[in-house]
């Protein structure tokens, strides 16, 4: 039997609140076999996540508005509209910030899928976490990314 295609409109995905921006799961590993996820993401100027890694993982990154600097171990890089950022599996310490003063948004691939269910879960605990201590939120949220395989590091880890 084959695969039936699958299509999306721009209404359809499942949207997420994340680290002040919303995301938008266009297609989930659920829905290929857990071969791969696409996220839309929309980043708020100045913002973007701390330096992480996930060795297991491969997540590339295509920029369709806004301008966002990538950081890792190994350099940086300004991505502009049109721009393609490729971090390959192997756990490379990364990260990014919006630079614009509007929000950026980003078409990101993540191989095999997983983050998608990390950043359902993180959005589904930031919902009930409006009480808890700054402390409190930071380790559930270490945990939560070790869950899936991710090491989080310090904001300024990469300056």
């Amino acid at each position: 039997m084959k695969t039936p295609i699958t299509t999306v409109n721009e209404t359809e995905g499942q949207k997420l609140k994340i680290a002040g921006g919303n995301y938008r799961i266009i297609i989930s590993g659920k829905q290929t076999d857990g071969e791969y996820a696409v996220i839309e993401m929309s980043v708020p100027p100045g913002a973007g996540p701390n330096p992480h890694a996930h060795p297991d993982f491969a997540e590339t990154f295509f920029v369709l508005e806004g301008e966002v600097s990538f950081k890792s171990e190994l350099g940086s890089y300004v991505a502009k509209k049109n721009s393609f950022v490729n971090i390959p599996k192997g756990g490379i310490v990364h990260g990014f910030k919006n630079l614009s003063n509007e929000p950026a948004k980003l078409l990101c691939t993540v191989t095999p899928a997983g983050l998608d269910d990390l950043f359902e879960e993180m959005a589904g605990y930031m919902e009930t976490a409006v009480s808890s201590s700054e402390l409190e939120k930071k380790e559930n949220i270490n945990i939560i990314f070790k869950k899936y395989g991710q090491t989080l590091y310090p904001e300024n880890y990469l300056d």
